[in-house]
């Protein structure tokens, strides 16, 4: 018997295998009532005339669907935590939202503070403006101070803001999440200027390859667009829509009328140029 054995050909060939059942994965297409698109939602509600009732409404629709959880101001994170208790659904709040441009030290603080009234997941946002100026030593040590206060009780997403980014600086803001021990780089906070692209999805998941998670969040809309991200490579859809595309898995039709929310764009989703600027 030959004993010979290549190693290197041999973890070649395993990681081939591997990467090729990742990309089946990627490329699965939606099923009418495929509750696996569901189960990769944060359920978002951020806007700051958001009421209780508003909250409460939200956290019901993400235990009636099955999302993975429901992402709010601070403010609201421990109401949230209660209304959730018993379910699948985790509570989460961002941290140093929208612009990223708080002191590591209050970020820790608010991290610390949201965890300590329920919260499971943070969405913290990168010190942006030190991202442009290349000071990348001060961007990681910003997402160490997040990523300490959580002391591992709860999963730290880390926003980049791509659409204020070069691809180069996109890369090397998900290389300093990676370093500070980050779970997952997002996209956007849904405040600037547009949200995730599925060629920025992409680039962040060849980035970080599948030691961390992806979250796409800002445009998306409904259910092609959330299949998009997720074939691009997210794992995670930060959407306020997640009803519309619980409706289209179910087959149901989705009314073209106008929401009332008040931000308006020519992306509007249901086809008005007088609706809907930010989509989290």
């Amino acid at each position: 018997m030959n004993t010979d054995i290549d190693i290197n050909a041999l973890v070649s060939r395993i990681t081939e295998e591997v990467l090729k059942k990742v990309g089946e994965v990627n490329d699965v297409e939606p099923q009418a009532g495929d509750g696996s698109v569901l189960r990769k939602i944060d359920h978002t509600l951020l806007k700051p005339d958001a009421a209780r009732q508003d909250i409460k409404r939200v956290c019901d629709e993400a235990k009636r669907h099955g999302f993975a959880s429901v992402c709010v101001n601070p403010s609201y994170v421990g109401y949230v935590a209660k209304e959730l208790k018993g379910s699948s659904v985790a509570p989460c709040c961002v941290i140093g939202f929208p612009l990223g441009a708080t002191m590591p030290e209050a970020k820790a603080y608010e991290t610390e503070a949201a965890i300590n009234a329920g919260a499971k997941e943070v969405d913290m946002v990168i010190n942006i403006g030190a991202a442009k100026s290349g000071e990348w030593d001060l961007v990681r040590k910003d997402i160490e101070a997040v990523v300490r206060a959580s002391r591992g009780r709860a999963l730290v997403k880390v926003i980049i803001e791509t659409c204020l980014l070069t691809d180069d600086e996109k890369v090397n803001a998900c290389q300093a999440a990676a370093a500070a021990g980050a779970d997952f780089v997002k996209t956007s906070t849904g405040f600037s200027k547009h949200g995730a692209t599925v060629e920025d999805v992409r680039l962040m998941r060849q980035t970080v390859g599948h030691r961390m998670g992806v979250k796409a969040s800002g445009g998306v809309r409904d259910l092609q667009s959330a299949m998009a991200m997720i074939n691009a490579g997210a794992n995670r859809l930060g959407a306020s829509s997640g009803i519309t595309i619980a409706k289209e898995l179910q087959g149901e039709s989705v009314a073209s009328e106008c929401v009332g929310c008040g931000n308006c764009s020519s992306t509007c989703p249901v086809g008005r140029v007088d609706i809907i600027k930010n989509d989290y």
